[in-house]
């Protein structure tokens, strides 16, 4: 079964409590928490143990699901941190950026080595790393995805397939997806209209209002048995109203369960 749920980075600019509050009240299942130094840490790394009781007891008065949590940065010494939160907070999935260039053979292949590496040490966990193609970096295509797939044996390591990033690489996300589907364990989702570096203002960013097929995306997902977390990722908030996030968050979570209902895909 496919879990929606959404990345608290959304609510960058409000406390977890508050952020869990409004996700609950648009219907998601669960949360991906934010650890991303300077964007968003509802989970700060560093102090995690002081906050885990609290976290905790927050997402389970409000019946969600913690469901993963973002990282983004390779760093060696936060990724400990954040298997050790994992596991303790009972998080499957830390989810990571390859970090490096494109387009730079010696990027990719530190990338590779360091996920390589990073993945056994979340499997000791009882954690799963997963990366994302991401544009500008070293795994920012179908290709280089395939690269690390078949580097990279570790049952603990699974792709994060973001439509979005993988449009922006001038690539098609329903065809892309078929190609990577079968270790794809996390879906960042959102929509973005063009194929220009960012995702563009977060209401661009709403599922159904960008140029991205994410009917025939969601599609592949359901025929190649997918049932993992489907997370919504919009960043860029700065400034706005609960009300705009929380229209935002809504109006993606319609759309979704929308297309995976009339998929016959339970939500």
């Amino acid at each position: 079964m496919v879990q929606l749920g959404i990345n608290s980075v959304l609510f960058k600019e409000y406390d977890f409590a508050t952020a869990a509050k409004h996700i609950q009240l648009c219907g998601y299942d669960g949360i991906e928490i934010a650890a991303i130094k300077g964007m968003c840490e509802h989970l700060e790394l560093d102090r995690w143990s002081e906050q885990a009781a609290e976290i905790k007891q927050i997402t389970e008065d409000l019946g969600l699901k913690l469901l993963s949590m973002e990282v983004a940065s390779l760093d060696e010494e936060r990724l400990k941190l954040a298997f050790q939160a994992a596991r303790e907070l009972g998080i499957p999935i830390v989810n990571v950026g390859p970090g490096g260039k494109s387009n730079v053979e010696e990027d990719l292949a530190a990338s590779i080595d360091k996920l390589s590496r990073l993945s056994q040490l979340a499997g000791e966990h009882g954690v799963t790393l997963c990366v994302k193609a991401h544009v500008g970096q070293s795994v920012y295509n179908t290709p280089t995805t395939l690269e690390a797939m078949a580097s990279i044996d570790s049952t603990s390591f699974g792709i994060d397939m973001d439509p979005s990033h993988i449009y922006r690489a001038n690539e098609d996300p329903e065809i892309a997806l078929a190609q990577v589907v079968s270790r794809v364990k996390h879906i960042h989702i959102r929509d973005c209209k063009g194929r220009q570096a960012g995702p563009g203002p977060i209401e661009a960013q709403a599922c159904g209002r960008g140029d991205i097929n994410l009917i025939d995306y969601c599609k592949v997902l359901v025929e190649s048995g997918y049932d993992g977390p489907v997370n919504l990722e919009v960043i860029g908030a700065n400034g706005h109203s609960l009300a705009q996030l929380a229209t935002v968050a809504a109006e993606s979570r319609g759309y979704l369960n929308a297309v995976f209902q009339s998929l016959k895909s339970p939500v």
